[in-house]
């Protein structure tokens, strides 16, 4: 069990670019592949190993779902569904009665009531996740897609002794038909809140997908209210996000206690694009309907964060319960995929974007002119003339033309399943367009640009020998204090310091050296 912990500032839009968020000092982006959102209302569910393998992973998000939602056995083709506990295993925020009648087994829900268990473990799972550097997307609601959800929920008026909730489904989150749920729910968000005041490793999600369901915009408002007014005299406030819409959409009069505008199945990821201006988070945080495959989910994880989004997480179905590793072998009928595989690669995204300093790009749509595969696409990153990040996709090799300014550039061409750097090289640009060959890839590749400290080739090169067929040529480099530094090429390909490379040579080594770089 996790002690509880100390206050301090919870993860918060990063002050110099809000697109992205700063947690425990550090600039961050979000990037998981985590359980369906089970990991608290499910007892039998293993969190303190799943988020053992999320850390493992080198992974830092997990969303999970309050417990006013759960489904049945089998919903949406979903095997060994976290959502969908044992008979009698449901835990919520309110306790059970004596009296027997809910429909998923066991007493009637007392909605009148809190249930210490279910708060026990709901801080234990954010504690043990903020010990592992994880953050916690807490989801507080959801709506009922079928009548088989609705069946199952507390505030069905079936399963509790209060007689509330006589309602559609489609009525419980509104303002005035509910039913005499929003008081029970607006009881929950201010619990749930005074509960986790104290945890920075926390953001709340209004509701899973609203745009379902009958949940309408005026409740989601007034939800977001709530939570606003319940941190009003705390020292430290969390951040509110809303779920807009299945792929995308222009995001129309904000409520400005939001930070974070999610989207799920965004791809191609227009959504950033179409609402970058709002200078807030956007995030993709759900995944699916693409197959079991890891590719897509990638292809995907690699688009939307390359395309400016600072929070991606794939629905990763091989997690479940006897399998909080996430090894489960999922059947080809589950409407999503998950692997360990799929999570080394998108650790191989989060340490690719982690090696620039993020936070001074923004998107370049316009830095590459033209060499993207037919079909293919490009996103780009930039801060013109110092940094560039991208990602291509389509046919197996790309010739892109980019638009540089002058100076001296470093590229590396990335292997998006193993991280490794395929090609690199250096460029001595003299401004305009620069046309770079990329290695054959599968699936899509990584590009890495970076200006070479202090930028330029100065006086003083020429070609010093061949060897063995090779071509090697003596440069003077500035620095970034103005020093010049002896540099050697290899065939056009940085070899190192000059003076280094001479040494190699003298002990026989320069075979192995010129293997390496050339």
């Amino acid at each position: 069990m996790a002690s509880d912990p100390k206050p301090s500032e919870p993860i918060s839009l990063h002050p110099v670019n809000p697109h992205y968020l700063l947690f425990r000092g550090k600039p961050t982006v979000l990037i998981s592949s985590g359980e369906h959102y089970g990991a608290v209302l499910n007892p039998d569910f293993d969190y303190v190993k799943y988020l053992d393998t999320l850390q493992r992973d080198g992974l830092n998000l997990t969303r999970t779902f309050s417990g006013a939602y759960v489904e049945p056995e089998g919903a949406f083709n979903i095997a060994r569904n976290t959502l969908a506990p044992s008979s009698k295993g449901f835990l919520c925020p309110w306790a059970r009665s004596e009296t027997p009648g809910y429909a998923g087994g066991g007493g009637k829900f007392d909605l009148t009531r809190w249930e210490p268990k279910y708060f026990k473990r709901l801080r234990d799972f954010v504690a043990q996740a903020a010990k592992r550097g994880i953050v916690v997307e807490l989801t507080l609601f959801c709506p009922f897609y079928e009548e088989g959800q609705w069946r199952l929920s507390p505030f069905n008026a079936s399963n509790n002794l209060n007689g509330l909730g006589n309602v559609g489904r489609t009525e419980v989150y509104t303002l005035d038909k509910h039913g005499g749920l929003l008081a029970v729910q607006e009881g929950m968000v201010r619990k749930i809140v005074m509960e986790l005041k104290d945890f920075d490793n926390l953001f709340y999600e209004i509701c899973n997908e609203p745009y379902f369901g009958g949940v309408t915009m005026e409740w989601q408002r007034h939800v977001a209210d709530v939570i606003a007014e319940a941190e009003r005299h705390s020292r430290h406030k969390h951040l509110i996000t809303q779920n807009v819409a299945n792929g995308s959409a222009n995001i129309e009069n904000p409520h400005p206690a939001i930070s974070i505008f999610n989207f799920h199945y965004a791809s191609p990821p227009d959504a950033v694009g179409m609402n970058y201006a709002l200078n807030k988070v956007i995030g993709d945080n759900e995944t699916g309907f693409k197959g079991t495959k890891d590719d897509h989910y990638r292809m995907e994880g690699w688009e939307f964060i390359l395309a400016g989004g600072g929070l991606y997480n794939n629905l990763d179905y091989s997690f479940t319960v006897g399998h909080e590793d996430g090894t489960f072998a999922h059947p080809a009928t589950q409407p999503g995929g998950g692997s360990s595989a799929l999570r080394r690669q998108l650790k191989v995204l989060r340490d690719f974007l982690y090696s620039f300093d993020f936070v001074r790009m923004k998107p370049g749509p316009s830095v590459i002119k033209s060499g993207i595969p037919e079909q293919g696409r490009a996103y780009v990153l930039a801060e013109p003339g110092k940094q560039y990040a991208a990602y291509l996709s389509g046919g197996n090799q790309a010739n892109p033309s980019l638009e540089l300014p002058a100076g001296g550039y470093r590229v590396e061409w990335l292997n998006t399943l193993s991280g490794a750097v395929e090609k690199r090289q250096n460029v001595n640009h003299q401004g305009g367009i620069a046309t770079l060959v990329s290695p054959s890839y599968q699936h899509g590749i990584a590009l890495r640009i970076v200006r070479r400290e202090g930028g330029v080739v100065g006086e003083g090169q020429g070609v010093l020998s061949r060897y063995r067929g090779k071509q090697l040529v003596r440069l003077t480099i500035s620095d970034a204090s103005s020093r010049t530094v002896p540099a050697v090429w290899v065939d056009g390909q940085d070899a190192g310091g000059g003076e280094e490379l001479f040494a190699l040579d003298r002990a026989g080594e320069l075979d192995r050296l010129l293997g390496m770089t050339a």
